[in-house]
C-alpha cells in the first residue's frame, strides 16, 4: 500500500486549507503545530500575517517543524504541566466519517498525539483527497515501538494486526522517530470498533503509541483543487 504523490492540485488544496487555518489563529495565542506540508505552509502564513502583531507561541510536535517555526519568528512554548494550547493544527494521512484520523506517515505520531491531547481544540488541515470511507484504505497504520526487543514486540503486534512491516529509511537504515523509537507499518483490518482495536494495540507490551487518532479532532479544514475549503465539524 503506497503513499499518494502530491500534485499541483494538491498544492492549491493544501494552500486553501492552510489559509482557512490562519483565520482561526488570533494574536497572542498559544498553538500546537504538528508536521507535514500543510503545517509548514501554515507557518509561512503566520510569519506573513502576524509579523507586526502580538507574538504567536507554539508547541512543536517534530524537530523539522520546530526549525521552520523558529526561523519564522514563532516563539516556542513548553508543555510544562501548566501550559494549555488554545488550538492544535495538524495534517492527516486519512480522514474517515466522524473525523476519525489515521496519522503517522511522517513518523511524528507520538509527539503529535501528546500535543493534541494538551489542546482545547484540534483542527485537522488537509487536502480533500485524504477523505476515505474507512481508515486503512490507502495507508497502513504506524505503530511506534521501543527498540529493545522490538522483534518480540512485533510478534505480539501480529497477534492483533495481520501485518507489521519494519520501517526503514534509505539504504536499509532503521527509521527513528524524534523520540528514538522504531516504527511498524501495519495493515488495518476492516472493523466497526476502532476504539477497541486501538486499546488492544496500545496495551501490547513494547508499543509506545499508534496512529489511530479517534475522537480528537473538533474540526476538519479540507482544501479542494479549485481553492475552496470544505469545513467539517463534530
Amino acid at each position: 500500500m503506497s503513499h499518494l504523490h502530491s500534485t499541483p492540485g494538491d498544492d492549491i488544496a493544501r494552500n486553501a486549507a492552510a489559509n482557512a487555518a490562519i483565520e482561526r489563529i488570533e494574536a497572542g495565542m498559544t498553538i500546537g503545530l504538528g508536521s507535514g506540508r500543510a503545517v509548514w505552509r501554515i507557518i509561512e502564513l503566520i510569519e506573513e500575517k502576524f509579523r507586526d502583531a502580538a507574538p504567536i507561541r507554539a508547541v512543536y510536535a517534530s524537530n523539522r517543524t520546530a526549525q521552520l517555526a523558529r526561523a519564522a519568528g514563532i516563539q516556542p512554548a513548553q508543555l510544562d504541566g501548566n501550559e494549555r494550547i488554545d488550538l492544535a493544527l495538524d495534517g492527516a494521512d486519512e480522514i474517515a466519517p466522524g473525523l476519525a484520523l489515521l496519522k503517522g506517515g511522517g513518523g511524528a505520531l507520538l509527539r503529535e498525539k501528546i500535543v493534541i491531547a494538551s489542546a482545547d481544540r484540534f483542527a485537522v488541515v488537509a487536502e480533500q483527497r485524504k477523505t476515505v470511507e474507512r481508515l486503512g484504505q490507502t495507508f497502513r497504520l504506524p505503530v511506534e515501538v521501543v527498540r529493545f526487543g522490538w522483534r518480540d514486540t512485533r510478534n505480539r503486534v501480529l497477534n492483533v494486526l495481520p501485518t507489521a512491516e519494519f520501517r526503514h529509511r534509505d539504504r536499509d537504515e532503521p527509521y527513528l522517530t524524534d523520540e528514538g523509537h522504531f516504527l511498524l507499518d501495519c495493515d488495518l483490518p476492516p472493523t466497526d470498533d476502532l476504539e477497541r482495536l486501538g486499546a488492544q494495540i496500545k496495551g501490547i507490551v513494547g508499543v509506545v503509541e499508534h496512529g489511530l487518532f479517534l475522537g480528537m479532532a473538533t474540526e476538519a479544514l479540507l482544501g479542494q483543487h479549485d481553492g475552496s475549503v470544505d469545513v467539517r465539524s463534530v
